[in-house]
């Protein structure tokens, strides 16, 4: 059984829709995907309903947007399997208009340098929950200016302290405060993609708050990054997870999904995890 668990639809900043997602996933053999839309829950009911028309397994979940306030550095936290998702909510829709507001801003300045409208941008946007730098830049290859999104125009616009620079940095949660967040909505908590965002001395510290596991396997972690993951996963019985980061057309170099998967044992790993958890906490409770 190979498995993803790590993808994103045009509910976030991914092209496809949630059926065309499960749709691609059927073909592809994957027989059961996670969707961990940014800060987003609102796929998750009616993905595993599509999941079970298509014989595809689908695991709810959020990519959740943090800092590591302490190290100045970008943070994703993973959420699965959430008791009580509607406790997110909240979080999700602080983050989601932080974010919403930081895109109306960079949409008005891209508007000011090329003839592209805020009405052009939305329309590429439609379908997500959100505005992205990727639809200001599908906007803008749609009229012309370029024929990539991460080429040289997106780093020339997105770039700090160039000419060009239109970006506005969003104030995220810390991500201590997150992990706190997602337990309380009774979840499984998962750093994503540690090393391709150096996180590993915040990983300890999130290790000693309860984390419950990392994220292995990803497209951007080498391997001795992998390697690195492992051992620590092993050393503190952390769930190990993987996937592709699956955003479609938005991806930033060629993947499909089931890229970077995961196999049978893994996702038992994930899906078993609460019960063994509690196990081990009567265990120890009766011990006490």
């Amino acid at each position: 059984m190979l498995g993803d668990l790590h993808c994103h639809t045009k509910l976030s900043d991914g092209s496809l829709g949630l059926e065309e997602l499960i749709m691609l996933a059927k073909n592809r053999g994957v027989e059961t995907i996670a969707i961990t839309d940014h800060d987003c829950l609102a796929g998750t009911v009616r993905g595993k309903i599509i999941g079970k028309r298509y014989g595809v397994n689908v695991i709810p979940g959020v990519e959740i947007s943090a800092f590591d306030t302490e190290r100045n550095r970008k943070v994703h936290m993973l959420a699965y399997l959430c008791d009580s998702p509607d406790r997110l909510e909240g979080l999700c829709k602080r983050i989601s208009l932080a974010r919403r507001r930081a895109g109306q801003y960079m949409t008005l300045r891209a508007s000011k340098k090329y003839p592209i409208t805020p009405e052009f941008v939305l329309k590429c946007a439609t379908g997500s929950t959100n505005l992205y730098k990727q639809h200001i830049m599908r906007a803008l290859m749609e009229a012309g200016f370029a024929t990539e999104i991460y080429g040289d125009l997106y780093k020339s616009l997105f770039t700090p302290g160039g000419s060009n620079y239109i970006g506005l940095d969003i104030k995220y949660p810390d991500a201590k405060e997150v992990l706190e967040e997602i337990h309380e909505a009774g979840g499984i908590a998962v750093l994503a993609h540690c090393g391709a965002y150096n996180n590993y001395e915040l990983l300890e510290e999130l290790i000693e708050l309860g984390l419950d596991g990392v994220e292995v396997w990803h497209p951007r972690h080498s391997e001795e990054d992998v390697q690195r993951l492992l051992k620590i996963a092993d050393k503190h019985g952390l769930v190990r997870t993987g996937g592709s980061d699956f955003h479609g057309f938005y991806n930033d170099k060629p993947r499909s999904i089931g890229e970077c998967g995961v196999d049978e044992e893994i996702i038992d790993e994930l899906l078993s995890y609460k019960s063994k958890k509690k196990r081990q906490e009567k265990k120890a409770a009766a011990g006490e």
